[in-house]
């Protein structure tokens, strides 16, 4: 073994460990990926990778149009419509209210991908409720961060616009060919929840808690309108229902994922009123934030991979592949996964995994839509089973107790349904 593959060995290790202990991802990613250049005597091709990344169009066009729109959903309110409306039928549904809610917020997720937008939005409302119907906090609040699998199936989300690149198709073709999967990916989870509801006796009287008991709260969550606005409410699926019409009833219109996001913005502001210059401005900020924060991991996750190419390390693990296919496979289901689980966040493995190593799937025998689809939800449930992960904790904070207490409610859900989906895919 060379000397540049042990220190971009060495280097992956230090990395793992920066991202455990929560230092800033992408200057992680970025440092370690320019230092194995450099040590591999190949300093370019850190600097050529990130150009590249950097004014990769088709993936800039979705991304930030889609964070745009879910900016300007926010500054509407349209997103806690879309929550009041489909919370009001669940008022006394008893042990029912679980898997419920967990439907409730799947559906949420889709028009909120964000884990922590989607936890914000629902969660202030869904945990009281689930409390005060007889479920214990730690159930309550594993059932909202548990269901957003969901969030899959929006065209927008950064994954799926990733993963439809490498494999040359478009982004809604990707999300139907998988579809059946991430629906039953969904569906596993809320059984296994419901089980583990009754395994860990998480339902009944002594978890019941009055309805003038205040929510354990750590910080301001916005409050839910008295009165859905169903004109409002739709506002977050406009985009989603335009891009699965036109697919299916005029896919020669090739309609994009920037397109549906602006027409979904229009439709926002028409129906809500909002002031068009501060909606404009929030669409633009909302863009900027969709550059910085995740294109700019999958740029840093795209330098990090050159580094490796650069020391000699995606080819031998190329070669490793092609001897056995299977072994690309576990990689992609378990690589992502645990690094989701140490680090509390899936993108940067997932991102990085499909960067350097779905690109030649075909050469162990691999489809890379195929690949890439269960690196991507191998980093997520890796992050819904870490007690770091960003909306976990948050609703940890609004139920009141401890993340480690809703991962052993979430871990067991996301690692059996994510063992189904590798023997299934």
């Amino acid at each position: 073994m060379s000397i540049s593959i042990c220190a971009a060995v060495a280097i992956t290790f230090a990395a793992i460990w920066a991202l455990v202990k929560r230092m800033e991802t992408r200057l992680v990613l970025l440092t370690a990926g320019f230092l194995m250049a450099v040590i591999a005597l190949d300093p370019m091709a850190a600097f050529k990778q990130f150009d590249k990344s950097m004014t990769n169009g088709g993936l800039i066009i979705s991304i930030c149009s889609a964070m745009g729109f879910a900016a300007v959903v926010s500054i509407t309110r349209c997103d806690l419509h879309l929550v009041a409306l489909l919370t009001k039928p669940l008022k006394k549904m008893g042990v029912l209210l679980l898997p419920l809610s967990m439907i409730i917020t799947g559906i949420v997720a889709v028009a909120i991908p964000s884990t922590a937008g989607c936890c914000a939005a629902v969660g202030p409302t869904l945990i009281p409720l689930l409390r005060r119907s007889g479920f214990s906090p730690a159930m309550a609040a594993a059932a909202i961060v548990g269901s957003i699998t969901p969030a899959v199936f929006n065209p927008g989300s950064a994954h799926n616009v990733f993963i439809a690149k490498l494999a040359d198709t478009d982004v809604m073709s990707f999300i139907g060919k998988f579809s059946t999967y991430s629906l039953a990916s969904a569906i596993s989870v809320i059984v296994v929840m419901t089980v583990l509801c009754f395994v860990y006796r998480d339902y009944g009287e002594k978890h019941r808690v009055d309805a003038a008991t205040p929510a354990a709260t750590e910080k301001k969550l916005p409050e839910l309108p008295a009165k859905a606005n169903p004109i409002y409410a739709v506002a977050p699926m406009i985009p989603v229902a335009i891009l699965v019409c036109a697919s299916i009833w005029a896919p020669q219109m090739k309609l994009s994922v920037a397109t549906a996001m602006l027409i979904g913005t229009i439709y926002a502001l028409a129906v809500t009123r909002t002031n068009p210059a501060e909606a404009v401005k929030r669409f633009f900020d909302g863009m900027g934030r969709g550059y910085a924060n995740i294109l700019g991991i999958i740029i840093a996750a795209g330098v990090f991979a050159a580094g490796l190419r650069a020391a000699g390390v995606i080819d031998l693990l190329i070669g490793t592949m092609t001897q056995a296919s299977e072994i690309a496979k576990i990689g992609a289901a378990a690589g992502p996964f645990l690094m989701g689980l140490v680090t509390g966040s899936g993108d940067a493995a997932t991102f990085a995994f499909n960067e350097a190593v779905t690109p030649h799937a075909a050469k162990f025998g691999l489809a890379a839509d195929f690949l890439g689809y269960l690196a991507m939800l191998s980093g997520h449930f890796g992050r819904l089973s870490s007690p770091l992960a960003g909306g976990l904790i948050l609703v940890a904070g609004i139920a009141g107790v401890s993340p480690i207490d809703i991962v052993k409610r979430t871990a067991p859900a996301m690692i059996i349904t994510l063992i189904g989906i590798y023997f299934c895919v």
